[in-house]
C-alpha cells in the first residue's frame, strides 16, 4: 500500500487529490426544530477543508462547503427553546444548491404536517425535481414522505416516528434500526436516524461532496465516533504544525517524508547543521516536543491511517512506519491513543469504509 495516496498529506494538512471546489448546501430552518441540529450541521459542513489547516499548520485551508441557512422568509426564526436562528435567505430567493439539509421536526409523533409545512414541502419537491440532493436528520424524513418522494424507497427516521412512517406511507420500506439510508434516483435522498445521527449525516455529506479524507479530518477535529458516543483519542497534530524557525521547519518538511527511516533524529541533526544539543533545544522550543516524540507522533498518525484504510497485520504496519519491534509499537500506540492498534482499527475502519 502506498502511504501517500491514501489521504492528503496527513502531517502537513495539504491536500493532494481532494478538490478545492466549493460546494453549496442549504440548511432548512423552521420554528419546529432545534438550533443544535441546524447550527451543528452548518458548522461541521463549513469546517470541511478549512479547520484542519488551522490545527495542523496554524492557517485555515480552503473552505470546501459553504452552507446557507434558508427559511420561508429571511431573518430571525425562533426555534425550540426560544433560540433565534438568522436565516440569510428566503425559500423563494435561494440560489441553486447541490444539497438541502432538513433538520428534525420537534413535534409529537403523528402530528399533522402537510398544512403546517406546505411551503417547505413544495420547495423540497421543486428542488428535488431540479436535481438537488435532499438530506434529512431524524424526523425530518417525514417531510420527504409528505412530499411523496419516498414512495417505493427505503427510509429511516427517528425511532419514535418509524411506526407513523410505516403506517401512513405504506409504500415506504422503513428501516428503523439503520442509522443512515441512501436511496432515490442517483442516491439523492439521504436520511439519518434519531438523536445525534445528524453527525453521521454531516460526515457522509462531506465525504460525498469533498472526499473521504476531508470527512475523516472533520471527525478527528470534532471527536466524532461513527454510531457511538464518547471522547476519542485523536493525535496532538496541533503541535506538529510548521514553525517559524527556518532550520527546524526544513527538518519538519524532511521528516514528514522520512519518519520511517532508522535513526531519524540523527538524520535531522545532520540536516540542520547544528550541534546535537543545540538542535534538540531549538526543536523543542519551536514545536513543544522533543525530536523523538515528534517522530513517534508522525509514525502513530501514519499507523492510524493504515489501520483505518487496510487490513495489513499490525506487525507489518509497525515495520512500515519504522518500528522493528511490534510489541514496542503496540505499547507506544496504546500509551498515545489509549487504544490498542486492534481496538483502533475496529472503531475507525468502519467509519472510513462507510464514508468511502
Amino acid at each position: 500500500m502506498d502511504r501517500r495516496t491514501d489521504s492528503p498529506r496527513s502531517h502537513s494538512g495539504k491536500e493532494t487529490d481532494e478538490s478545492a471546489m466549493t460546494h453549496s448546501v442549504a440548511c432548512l430552518v423552521f420554528p419546529e426544530t432545534t438550533a443544535s441540529v441546524v447550527y451543528g450541521m452548518a458548522d461541521l459542513l463549513a469546517s470541511s477543508g478549512r479547520d484542519w489547516g488551522v490545527i495542523v499548520e496554524g492557517a485555515p485551508g480552503p473552505q470546501l462547503i459553504k452552507p446557507l441557512l434558508v427559511a420561508r422568509e429571511a431573518g430571525a426564526v425562533v426555534v425550540c427553546n426560544d433560540v433565534p436562528i438568522i436565516a440569510g435567505t428566503a425559500l423563494a430567493d435561494c440560489p441553486a444548491v447541490e444539497v438541502i439539509c432538513v433538520p428534525e421536526i420537534n413535534l409529537p409523533p403523528g402530528a399533522p404536517l402537510a398544512e403546517r409545512f406546505a411551503p417547505e414541502i413544495a420547495w423540497l419537491q421543486g428542488r428535488y425535481a431540479a436535481g438537488a440532493t435532499l438530506a434529512t436528520a431524524c424526523s425530518g424524513a417525514m417531510l420527504l414522505a409528505e412530499a411523496g418522494l419516498l414512495s417505493g424507497c427505503e427510509a429511516t427516521t427517528h425511532w419514535a416516528w418509524c411506526d407513523v412512517l410505516a403506517r401512513d406511507y405504506p409504500g415506504v420500506e422503513v428501516h428503523g434500526q439503520r442509522t443512515l439510508v441512501v436511496t432515490g434516483e442517483g442516491g439523492r435522498l439521504v436520511m439519518a436516524g434519531g438523536g445525534s445521527t445528524w453527525l453521521d449525516l454531516a460526515l457522509y455529506l462531506i465525504a460525498r461532496l469533498t472526499g473521504v479524507d476531508a470527512a475523516m479530518q472533520v471527525a478527528r477535529l470534532n471527536l466524532i465516533d461513527w454510531h457511538s458516543a464518547g471522547q476519542q483519542p485523536y493525535a496532538r497534530l496541533a503541535r506538529t504544525r510548521q514553525v517559524d524557525d527556518g532550520v527546524i521547519a526544513r527538518c519538519q518538511t524532511w521528516i514528514a517524508d522520512h519518519y520511517m527511516e532508522s535513526a531519524p533524529v540523527a538524520a535531522m541533526v545532520k540536516l540542520s547543521g547544528l550541534a546535537e544539543r543545540t538542535f534538540k533545544r531549538r526543536f523543542q522550543q519551536a514545536t513543544g516536543m522533543t525530536p523523538l516524540d515528534y517522530v513517534h507522533t508522525l509514525r502513530i498518525e501514519e499507523a492510524k491511517q493504515m489501520l483505518e484504510a487496510g487490513d495489513a497485520p499490525v506487525e507489518a504496519i509497525a515495520q512500515e512506519v519504522g518500528y522493528e519491534d511490534a510489541a514496542f509499537f503496540g505499547r507506544l500506540f496504546r500509551r498515545a491513543v489509549q487504544l490498542t492498534p486492534a481496538q483502533y482499527r475496529r472503531r475507525f475502519q468502519a467509519m472510513r469504509r462507510v464514508l468511502d
